[in-house]
């Protein structure tokens, strides 16, 4: 059984069929980063350094079914800092894994599938999506298309601390396969670790899903690998020898501008030096520096200083 994100903050059961892997919303993943950042500010970011602990959203087939619901729940609440919303939820047989209905509030009324009934450890990753999606709802943060705004949510509930219980979800072997969110265990990854990058913090200790933790370490390779592009002085070889030949081509034509599977430009204002922009490692905002050697620039969006060689 494979399960995935479904359109209006609801979760589909699909049956069969293989889960999707790598890194194919990549650029949407990155989207959603800067537009958190952009929405939240820095400081509101930075309040999040905490995950959601293991043992405040653990559910045992001991706990009360609808008790245990809201108990986690309200820790998701708590989380998210929704003090004054209420959530209601309910389980009924139905073809998305779950449902909530995005009002006013301050009620809002989540709906689980019936099979959450004997999959009770799941329900934390279930609810830490639905509950991301008032939290965007009221933040009146969306991206156009459903698909877009299914991995902003996700994006958003991994970035801030709850997404570990995503990827934990995750699970596959040769007869079945059960997969909670949009995005791909690789991309739950990579979110995590920007995350683990930014805070210091390792998700890797609250799996148990051995799938999600190798999915984390791609994840985390793939992070590494923003921090090692030019004109970062981090970068590798290859990446400072193709950066200088397409520096020189720029300044010896007069023609600036991206190179394809680049990821700077390079640009002049009017007659002006050259300058050379490319993505922030941390928020993916892009930033604009001269074209002058060693430069140290810090980010207006996520305060990142970044140590660069132009």
């Amino acid at each position: 059984m494979e399960s995935v994100l479904a359109p209006s903050g609801g979760t589909d059961v699909a049956n069969g069929g293989p889960v999707e892997h790598g890194f194919p919303h990549l650029d949407t993943v990155r989207a959603a980063i800067t537009a958190l950042y952009k929405r939240l500010s820095y400081d509101t970011v930075r309040s999040f350094a905490v995950s959601v602990p293991p043992a405040d959203v653990a559910f045992s087939d001991q706990d009360d079914l609808h008790l245990g619901a809201q108990r986690v729940a309200h820790e998701l609440v708590r989380h998210y800092g929704l003090p004054d919303a209420r959530m209601i939820i309910s389980f009924r047989e139905m073809t998305h894994a779950a449902y909530v209905e995005l009002t006013a509030g301050p009620e809002y009324f989540i709906e689980l599938n019936d099979r959450f009934r004997a999959h009770r450890r799941d329900i934390g990753a279930a609810l830490a999506h639905e509950v991301m999606h008032v939290f965007l709802h009221r933040l009146d943060l969306a991206f156009h298309g459903t698909r877009d705004n299914e991995i902003l949510t996700d994006t958003a509930a991994a970035y801030l601390g709850a997404g570990w219980l995503l990827l934990d979800a995750y699970r596959e072997d040769a007869a079945s396969s059960q997969k909670l969110g949009y995005l791909t265990p690789e991309e739950f990854g990579y979110v995590l670790a920007k995350r683990a990058l930014l805070f210091g913090e390792d998700p890797a200790i609250w799996f148990t899903s051995p799938q999600a933790y190798t999915a984390y370490t791609k994840g985390l390779a793939q992070a590494r690998r923003d921090e090692q592009q030019p004109p970062l002085t981090a970068a590798g070889w290859a990446g400072r020898r193709r950066y200088a030949k397409d520096r020189r081509y720029a300044q010896d034509h007069c023609d600036p501008g991206a190179h394809p599977g680049a990821p700077y430009s390079f640009s002049t204002a009017g007659r002006g030096p050259l300058s050379v922009s490319f993505p922030c490692p941390t928020c993916h905002q892009r930033i604009r520096v001269p074209v002058q050697g060693r430069v140290r620039a810090r980010c207006g969006l996520c305060r990142t200083v970044l140590e660069c060689d132009t």
